[in-house]
C-alpha cells in the first residue's frame, strides 16, 4: 500500500462537512481539513428530527457519529415507544383527521442544529478545522503536485488533491462546477415560501398552546400555511413555525408581510393557538429556497454534497438525511482511494449513485409543500388518498438500503478505475 496521503479539503463545517470530516479523519491515508467561513457557530436552525435513513447513514460513517446524535438529541418518549411526526388536517371538512405518521421509529428524537454541530465537532481533531476561512476562488491545475488550489477571503491559499464542497445553498463550489450563470446554480423559491418562526422556552409555550405539542412533532395542514412544532435543547425550548406558500414579498426590501393570525380563523383552535404564539415574535423567520437539478455533482477533483448539491425545501423532513447519505457514500469511497489518480473515479461514482435519489427528494419536498398547502390536485379533499401518498413517500425516504447504496457506489468506482474489483492490486476493507 502506498504511503501517499490524499489531501482533502472540505469547504463548509455544517452537518454534512463535519460528519464527513469525522469519517475521513479516521483514515490514515487521508489528510482532511475543514474550512468553515464563519468565525464561530451561531444557534440557528429550526431543529431536526432525523429519519431512519439518516440513522443508518450515520451508523455507516461510524458508530461514534450516530452516538453524537443520540447524546445531543431529546427523546420524545420512552426508548421502546414508537413515535412519529403526526400530519393532521387543521382546516376544511376533514379538520382533525390524521393523514400521516412520518418517520416512525422507536425512541424518536429531535435535536437543534447547533447541538448536533457541537456533537460532531467533538469527533474532529482541532487541528483539522479552521474557522473564519471563507472560500473565494477555486482553480484546478493539471501539472501541479496537488490538483486543486483554494484562495480564501483573508488572502491565504491552500493546495489539495481534492475539494469536497459542503458550503451550503449559496455554494461557491456549486458556482465553480456549474458556472455562475448556469440556471441551476442559484437557489430558487418557485412557490414563494416564507417560514414564520419563533423560538420560545418550553415553559412559556405550555402557557399558550396545548402542552402535548411541546413534546412531539406535529404538522397541522391548511391552505394559508402549515404549522409545526419541534422541541429542542433537551425539551427546554420549542421551535414553532408557519410555512406560507405564495407569500407576497415587498418590492422595496424583499420582505414578507407580517404574520396575521386572523387569516387562520377557520383552522382548528389548537392550530390557531400556535399561530398566535408565533405572531408575537417572528424574529427567527426565514425565506425558504432549494435548488433546481444540477446536471452533475462532480468534475475533475472537485465535488459538491449536502445542501451545496441538492438543497431542498424542509417539508419532507429529509434534507439532512440526504446530506448524511452523501457523506456515507463519500466516506466509503475514500476508504478505497489510495492514489491521487483514483479521486476522479471516486467522485464520478458518487455522482452516479447519489444524484438521482437526492434530486428525487428535492422534487418530493416540493410536492409535500403543495400537498400541505392544499394545492396538489385536490388531494386534501380525500384523506384516504393523502394517507396512501404519505405512506408511499415515507417508505421511499425512510426504508432505503443505505448500505446497498454504498456498495453500488463502490462497484461504480471499480468500473471507473477499469478493474475487476481491485485498486492497485488490493481492495481496502
Amino acid at each position: 500500500m502506498s504511503e501517499y496521503h490524499i489531501k482533502v479539503a472540505i469547504a463548509g463545517g455544517g452537518i454534512a462537512g463535519l460528519a464527513l470530516a469525522a469519517g475521513l479523519a479516521k483514515k490514515p491515508h487521508i489528510d482532511v481539513h475543514v474550512y468553515e467561513s464563519v468565525p464561530a457557530y451561531k444557534d440557528v436552525g429550526a431543529g431536526l428530527a432525523l429519519h431512519l435513513n439518516a440513522i443508518k447513514a450515520m451508523t455507516l460513517i461510524g458508530h461514534e457519529v450516530r452516538q453524537a446524535y443520540f447524546d445531543k438529541a431529546l427523546s420524545m418518549g420512552d426508548e421502546n415507544q414508537e413515535m412519529a411526526t403526526e400530519v393532521i388536517l387543521a382546516q376544511g371538512p376533514h379538520q382533525g383527521q390524521l393523514v400521516a405518521e412520518l418517520g416512525r421509529a422507536k425512541g424518536r428524537k429531535t435535536v437543534s442544529r447547533a447541538d448536533l454541530l457541537d456533537g460532531f465537532l467533538e469527533l474532529i481533531p482541532r487541528d483539522r478545522i479552521t474557522f473564519g476561512k471563507r472560500l473565494v476562488s477555486i482553480s484546478e491545475q493539471v501539472s501541479s503536485e496537488h490538483k486543486v488550489r483554494l484562495t480564501f477571503q483573508d488572502g491565504t491559499e491552500a493546495a489539495v488533491d481534492c475539494l469536497l464542497g459542503a458550503d451550503g445553498v449559496h455554494s461557491l463550489t456549486r458556482s465553480y462546477l456549474l458556472g455562475a450563470d448556469h440556471p441551476a446554480t442559484s437557489p430558487k423559491n418557485h412557490d414563494g415560501w416564507q417560514i414564520y418562526r419563533t423560538m420560545v422556552s418550553t415553559e412559556e409555550a405550555r402557557k399558550q398552546i396545548n402542552p402535548k405539542w411541546t413534546t412531539s412533532v406535529p404538522i397541522l395542514l391548511g391552505p394559508r400555511g402549515h404549522i409545526n412544532c419541534i422541541p429542542l435543547n433537551k425539551n427546554t425550548r420549542l421551535s414553532a413555525g408557519v410555512a406560507v406558500r405564495g407569500a407576497v414579498f415587498s418590492a422595496q426590501d424583499g420582505r414578507a408581510p407580517p404574520l396575521d393570525p386572523l387569516l387562520y380563523a377557520d383552522y382548528s383552535e389548537e392550530a390557531q393557538q400556535i399561530v398566535r404564539m408565533i405572531a408575537k415574535d417572528t424574529s427567527a423567520s426565514w425565506t425558504a429556497a432549494d435548488h433546481d437539478h444540477a446536471p452533475y455533482y462532480a468534475r475533475g477533483h472537485v465535488a459538491m454534497f449536502g445542501d451545496a448539491a441538492h438543497a431542498s425545501l424542509p417539508f419532507a423532513g429529509n434534507g439532512a438525511a440526504q446530506a448524511l447519505e452523501d457523506v456515507a457514500v463519500l466516506d466509503y469511497l475514500f476508504e478505497h482511494v489510495s492514489q491521487q489518480r483514483h479521486i476522479k473515479a471516486a467522485l464520478q461514482a458518487f455522482n452516479k449513485v447519489r444524484r438521482p435519489r437526492s434530486q428525487a427528494v428535492v422534487d418530493l419536498a416540493r410536492k409535500f409543500g403543495r400537498v400541505y398547502a392544499y394545492a396538489e390536485d385536490g388531494m386534501h379533499e380525500d384523506p384516504v388518498r393523502m394517507k396512501q401518498f404519505f405512506g408511499e413517500m415515507a417508505a421511499f425516504t425512510n426504508e432505503f438500503d443505505v448500505r446497498g447504496q454504498n456498495e453500488a457506489a463502490l462497484e461504480a468506482f471499480m468500473m471507473n478505475c477499469g478493474t475487476d474489483g481491485e485498486v492497485d492490486g488490493t481492495l481496502r476493507n
